[in-house]
């Protein structure tokens, strides 16, 4: 179970061994065995001893912006890490090994967003269908552009890659703006702050997720400011960001199935500091969804895990090989 408290005023403490959430809507009791991870927005109370036996049982909890972002984590000692995996985890950024690693990172991005657009188009007109197959095309070819790199260090290509990875992200957009029902099309992909509601929705999808690769690489013994392909920046988990291009495509699902049900209404958004904000309901109605969608068992590479422990399946993987 993840136990989300984004209600203002709502309070977690503990009492008999059990998490205690108190909101307006009542009170609820939650074993610990039950949960995790626990997500916490801006204007909840927490007690240090709910904090305590969340470190106890090895819960992840998690203080997120408005956004979905993790802004801070409290996690358990025992997640530790020894200095092999991170002495080897920078010979790794620089060696060529890196360079095939990202190179099947992006293929594999580019791979989903080319499945996903053939697994929601529906019956298009002539026009609208050209525009897709030649999405799909260019995809195709910046694939073939990624694979073909040769290089002994990431940062002989990284701008390249970047580059390339950019203009067919924005390309698969404009495809993606083409299968969602009018009221939620939108002009470009915009991020901080959204300028329509379906960015809105995929700004705080993706802070969800990253915020489940960034615990999957601590608990793996891994170092997440220490990235790939990302440029190094205070403060900035960057190796998340590289990681989160394999899984960014569950998000997108997600979304695009809601927008494409109707499954918000007009009240799930708010006009607000010049972007359009997700608000109380609409984020209870992703956040639902997404952990569903997560929990769910899937087949990959052989291994039927839920989608959530694939994620953490993948990041104990790559400490593996570090090691």
């Amino acid at each position: 179970m993840h136990l989300v408290l984004n209600s203002y005023g709502a309070s977690l403490s503990k009492k008999d061994g059990r998490f205690i959430v108190r909101s307006k809507d009542g009170e609820a009791d939650f074993s610990p065995d039950k949960i995790r991870s626990i997500s916490v927005a801006q204007g909840t109370k927490i007690t240090s001893d709910a904090v305590l036996l969340a470190i106890t049982h090895e819960i992840d909890m998690i203080f997120m912006s408005k956004t979905g972002m993790p802004e801070g984590r409290v996690w358990s000692h025992s997640y530790g890490s020894i200095a092999t995996i991170r002495k080897n985890q920078i010979e790794f950024v620089f060696s060529e090994e890196a360079v095939r690693w990202i190179k099947e990172v992006l293929h594999q991005k580019l791979n989903n967003q080319s499945a996903l657009i053939l697994g929601f188009k529906p019956q298009l007109d002539d026009i609208r269908q050209r525009k897709i197959d030649s999405v799909l095309n260019t995809l195709e070819d910046h694939k073939n552009k990624i694979m073909n790199v040769s290089a002994e260090t990431v940062a002989e290509v990284a701008p390249t890659l970047r580059g390339w990875e950019g203009a067919a992200t924005r390309r698969y957009f404009s495809a993606i703006n083409l299968l969602l029902p009018e009221e939620y099309q939108f002009d470009k992909r915009s991020k901080l702050p959204a300028q329509d509601p379906f960015n809105s929705l995929l700004n705080y999808g993706y802070g969800m997720l990253y915020s489940k690769i960034e615990a999957a690489l601590i608990k793996a013994g891994l170092d997440p400011y220490v990235g790939v392909m990302h440029r190094d920046n205070y403060n900035r988990p960057v190796l998340v960001f590289d990681v989160i291009e394999r899984f960014r495509i569950w998000i997108d699902y997600v979304v695009i199935d809601l927008c494409r049900q109707k499954a918000f209404v007009e009240e799930c958004f708010t006009d607000h500091q010049g972007g359009i904000w997700l608000d109380g309901l609409g984020k209870r109605i992703l956040i639902q969804s997404i952990n569903e969608y997560l929990d769910e068992v899937v087949t990959i590479k052989g291994a039927s895990r839920s989608r959530g422990e694939q994620i953490q399946r993948e990041a104990h993987r790559f400490a593996t090989q570090l090691k």
